[in-house]
C-alpha cells in the first residue's frame, strides 16, 4: 500500500462545533438576544447540519432578520475561518507523518473560499501535499471523483491504495471504501446505533494519525 493519508477537514481535523459556539455568541450579542438564543441556536446547527440554507431560514424567520437567507450564509462564511482552530496534535500529527515520507491530504465538501480559509488559518495549508474542495471541484464526497482529484494533487493515484480519516459514516466512511481506501472513522457520538465498516474506530484525529503510522510505514 502506497504511502497516502487522507483526512477529512470540519470535525476531524478542525474543531467546527467550538468554531460555531463562537460565531453564535457573537451573533447573539451584535443582535442583542439573550443568552439563551445561544443555545437555540446550536440546537438548531445540530438539528439541520449540515444544511446551513435552512439553518439560516430558520434564524431569520426567529428574529425576524431583513437580511436574505443567502447574505446570513455568506457573512457567517466570511467569519468562520477566523473562529476554526484544529484539535489539539493535529498539526504536529500530520507534519510528523509527512516527515517519515507519507502524501497527507484533505478531501472536504463545503465552498472553496470558506474551507481553503481555514486550511490557510489554522495553518493545516503548511502540512499537507494537496486538497479537494466539493465547491471548487464541482464534485462532493462520497462520490469517488473527489477522492481521485485529492490523490491526485498528493501525488498518488487510488490504485495503490491508502488510508482515509473522517466523522461521516457516508461521505468519508462509505465513499473512501469504494474509493479503495482503508478508513479510520472518528466517532464523535453522533451516528448512535449504526451500521459502519470502518477499519477503525478512534475518538479523535491524533489516534487515527497514531494507527497510520504504527500499521502501514511508509518506506
Amino acid at each position: 500500500m502506497q504511502p497516502l493519508a487522507l483526512f477529512d477537514l470540519d470535525r476531524t481535523l478542525v474543531d467546527l462545533d467550538a468554531a460555531f459556539l463562537r460565531w453564535a455568541t457573537e451573533f447573539a450579542e451584535q443582535r442583542r438576544l439573550g443568552p439563551e438564543e445561544v443555545a437555540w441556536l446550536a440546537a438548531l446547527d445540530r438539528h439541520v447540519h449540515p444544511r446551513r440554507d435552512l439553518f439560516f431560514a430558520e434564524v431569520r424567520a426567529r428574529y425576524s432578520l431583513a437580511e436574505s437567507v443567502e447574505e446570513l450564509l455568506a457573512a457567517c462564511r466570511r467569519r468562520m475561518p477566523d473562529l476554526v482552530e484544529c484539535y489539539p496534535g493535529v498539526l504536529a500529527g500530520l507534519a510528523q507523518l509527512r516527515a517519515r515520507g507519507w502524501r497527507v491530504g484533505i478531501v472536504t465538501n463545503g465552498a472553496l473560499g470558506n474551507q481553503l480559509g481555514k486550511l490557510q488559518r489554522t495553518g493545516l495549508a503548511n502540512v499537507i501535499d494537496g486538497y479537494a474542495v466539493s465547491g471548487a471541484e464541482g464534485v462532493s464526497k462520497p462520490e469517488l471523483g473527489l477522492f481521485q482529484i485529492a490523490a491526485q494533487r498528493c501525488g498518488a493515484t487510488l490504485n495503490g491504495g491508502g488510508w482515509m480519516v473522517g466523522d461521516n459514516l457516508i461521505a468519508d466512511i462509505q465513499g473512501a471504501r469504494t474509493a479503495g481506501l482503508r478508513t479510520i472513522w472518528i466517532d464523535r457520538g453522533t451516528w448512535p446505533g449504526d451500521e459502519h465498516h470502518a477499519d477503525y474506530v478512534v475518538t479523535d484525529a491524533v489516534e487515527a494519525i497514531a494507527i497510520i503510522a504504527r500499521r502501514t510505514r511508509a518506506r
